[in-house]
């Protein structure tokens, strides 16, 4: 199919995906609020919870041997561990690691000093200003990657950006990978609910890159909750076992409101967390030493008169930075939640809590961030103009990630010897060869006086969004694919369609 050159206005315009920035080098120091004395506090914490109270491992029997035969203490399904070992184990995988993406321009680095910022994942919901609220359905979720692709702020198009709820749960997982390798090329994740769905995307993962160099190389990964307080069941470790056991990623990641699934208390939770995290990081290298591993945290407060989830409140913003700090000294990658929020619809709200979570999550250093746009309603909508909305807002903090410029260009010395005092900088030769990347301009902010506002419809930012998103949508052109693979792909989701019977549930 022939398809039209795509230029850097394009690319500018938001119709395009830009190639240059695949994740964010980040330059700015982390932001370390806990002293020596606090962090080892709190560790001392995260090892009696491993080494004393231990953790259920349920429903799954080879993990209760593979923790059995390395050495662990397993009294039923409880499973106690010396801390030391445990923190062993977790220093056997990577600090950082490279997803490939089936296009190499778009492969993203996690860990160390990178973030990945990808949308929202497990909205049964969708929401857009014409259409209202609705379940989400394989219409919306095409587009939503097709979205996620396009953005140049996203890097990375997650899984389930919605639930297709009008295809059957045994068989979505293969539409949803499949829409995603072929929709896009950046990288994403795998299904995890039940383990042949898991083997299902690693498969197909495998008929996308082939054998030998998935043999060598993350080209996929699953992304897992615990079942806090203290318990992992089955759907972990097998996912564990199906991903690490072929060499690719997993990320686990404790989902705790504090008052529910942990203590009131904030640094109990996060001590709680990591105990969580570690103990299945070191399961994973039991599995397979060195696969790709990266630490989770979800942790929110809540309503302790209603018992709502309550987001971009102060609590879930300490626990980002404590974990952040705990994180970088076990040596793991870091994922955090993004623009988090409550609130219905992209009201002051939503505005408010996304930005104080996702705020606080860029300078916690959070090297995977799931959720980084579209979440709405606690994380049960996902909101089309929310998308867009959020990763034009992605731009600014990539902005800050880069750091203060303090090279002989950034210190413009030249342009003072050249405008003279009380004159100004505009035409200058610096700000000639600086003016477009000087400064982040947001797309969707209206900048202009209320005239030229009102000119243009008085539009507001929600109706911004929209009239953005529909219209990236109307210069979509699909990534190409080898057509032998995807017929492969194709074939193989036809025989596995045959062979699981449909369920609603």
């Amino acid at each position: 199919m022939a398809r039209r050159a795509r230029t850097r206005r394009d690319v500018d315009a938001g119709w395009a995906p830009d190639l240059a920035s695949p994740h964010v080098e980040r330059r700015l120091p982390f932001f370390d609020p806990i002293n020596d004395d606090g962090i080892e506090r709190l560790e001392a914490q995260v090892d009696w919870i491993m080494q004393d109270l231990g953790l259920e491992f349920r429903d799954d029997p080879e993990a209760l041997r593979i923790w059995t035969e390395a050495g662990a203490k397993v009294d039923g399904t409880r499973v106690r561990a010396p801390a030391d070992w445990i923190r062993a184990l977790c220093a056997k995988a990577p600090r950082e690691f490279t997803q490939v993406a089936r296009n190499p321009a778009r492969n993203v680095r996690i860990g160390g000093n990178h973030q990945v910022f990808a949308p929202i994942y497990g909205a049964p919901f969708v929401r857009d200003l014409a259409s209202g609220r609705r379940y989400g359905d394989m219409e919306s979720f095409e587009k939503l990657v097709k979205l996620a692709y396009m953005h140049p702020n996203l890097h990375h198009t997650g899984l389930v950006i919605c639930e297709p709820c009008d295809v059957p749960v045994s068989h979505r997982h293969l539409d949803m990978v499949y829409t995603h390798m072929t929709r896009s090329d950046k990288p994403h994740l795998g299904a995890i609910t039940e383990q042949s769905r898991a083997q299902d995307s690693v498969d197909m993962a495998e008929i996308l890159h082939g054998a030998d160099f998935m043999q060598e190389n993350c080209v996929i990964m699953g992304n897992v909750n615990t079942n806090s307080p203290l318990l992992v069941d089955k759907v972990v470790t097998q996912a564990i076992q199906t991903y690490c056991g072929r060499g690719q990623g997993i990320i686990v990641v404790p989902f705790i409101l504090s008052g529910a699934m942990g203590p009131v208390s904030t640094a109990a939770s996060v001590t709680q967390a990591m105990a969580e995290a570690m103990m299945c990081c070191a399961f994973s290298q039991l599995i397979r030493p060195g696969a790709p591993f990266v630490l989770g945290n979800f942790l929110s407060s809540m309503s302790l008169k209603s018992g709502a989830p309550t987001f971009g409140m102060p609590e879930p913003v300490l626990s980002n930075y404590a974990i952040g700090q705990m994180a970088r000294r076990v040596g793991l990658p870091l994922r955090c939640g993004g623009s988090l929020t409550a609130s219905k619809v992209e009201d002051a709200q939503a505005a408010y809590e996304s930005a104080d979570s996702m705020h606080s999550t860029m300078l916690a250093g959070a090297n995977f961030v799931l959720h980084a746009a579209g979440w709405l309603e606690g994380g049960l909508c996902t909101g089309f103009e929310k998308l867009v909305m959020d990763a034009d807002r992605l731009g600014s903090y990539q902005k800050v990630l880069a750091g203060l410029d303090i090279s002989d260009e950034g210190l413009a010395r030249d342009a003072y010897t050249e405008v003279e005092p009380a004159g100004h900088f505009l035409g200058c030769a610096h700000t000639m060869r600086n003016y477009q990347t000087a400064f982040y301009e947001p797309a969707l902010s209206d900048s202009e006086n209320v005239e030229s506002w009102e000119d243009g419809g008085s539009q507001d930012m929600r109706m911004r969004a929209h009239a953005r998103w529909t219209g990236m949508l109307a210069h979509y052109e699909q990534p190409d694919l080898d057509e032998a693979k995807d017929e492969e792909l194709r074939d193989y989701i036809a025989r596995r369609k045959t062979e699981i019977p449909e369920a609603w549930y």
